[in-house]
């Protein structure tokens, strides 16, 4: 006869920690649910680059939302180079979504506005290293890669000025560079955490219209300045250059994001 198992000692059920520091998580603004099913049928509906959304009034209409709800959602999608916003012609449809983490980045921030500056200095690794995988590479940039910088740079300079036109071509031009890293997972994560920083620094704008008084005042001329380095350093295989490059946006990108904390706190 096999002998009985020996009985599992006795163990009292631990009380759950108390976890003092859990608060309501914030509602979802009705803007950011616009936004994420305009983005959602941008992809189910094949909607082309290019192609011309359906006016706010329509939008607005058919989501049964406010026009000043569907205007916070196009800037918000404006963010995150999905949507360039012409004005007196309309919405139009500037690439098509990838696959994004940014709505947990978001969510981070949102529960630690503070650690925006965290944020920052992530956006700086990831672009860093994009752009020097970019420059490293051994081959010469082909005729796509170089026309697809080169119109994204062209694009970023001919809308300054312009902060529903500019702030779209700026995340583009970005994201193509980190792109030319050839790995799609760097640019993914680089975007996401891009656009959160941008919707931090442009809330006042996604919320109002209000274009911040440094970019009234920035030209083509400043804007070529600060990017083409970035640029020429990709396309001419200079790592060292494109470091340099990227940390010189980094800082002028920086006092804009305290210009914002500033503003925010006199608000």
């Amino acid at each position: 006869m096999s002998e009985p198992s020996p009985k599992r000692p006795y163990r009292r059920r631990a009380s759950p920690v108390p976890l003092e520091g859990i608060t309501p998580l914030p509602t979802t603004r009705l803007a950011d649910e616009v936004a994420a099913r305009i983005r959602a049928l941008i992809i189910s509906e094949d909607v082309e680059e290019g192609a011309r959304l359906p006016s706010e009034r329509e939008l607005a209409e058919r989501f049964a939302a406010s026009r000043p709800t569907v205007s916070q959602a196009l800037r918000s999608l404006s963010l995150m180079g999905l949507v360039e916003i012409r004005r007196g012609s309309g919405a139009y449809v500037v690439r098509r979504p990838e696959s994004m983490v940014t709505a947990s980045v978001n969510l981070m921030l949102d529960l630690d506005r503070r650690s925006v500056g965290d944020l920052m200095q992530l956006r700086l690794w990831l672009e860093t290293l994009g752009v020097e995988e970019a420059a490293r590479r051994t081959t010469a940039p082909d005729p796509e890669e170089r026309a697809e910088v080169l119109s994204a740079l062209t694009r970023l300079t001919s809308s300054a000025g312009t902060m529903s036109e500019w702030i779209a071509a700026d995340t583009v031009f970005h994201a193509t560079v980190v792109r030319s890293s050839g790995n799609p997972y760097l640019a993914a994560m680089y975007e996401s955490v891009h656009t959160a920083v941008l919707s931090f620094e442009f809330q006042q704008w996604v919320d109002t219209e209000s274009a911040p008084s440094w970019l009234e005042t920035t030209g083509a001329d400043e804007q070529r300045a600060l990017h083409e380095p970035i640029a020429r350093a990709v396309l001419d295989r200079d790592p060292e250059a494109a470091r340099k490059a990227v940390a010189a946006h980094h800082q002028r990108m920086a006092e804009h994001l305290n210009e914002a904390i500033e503003s925010s706190l006199k608000r």
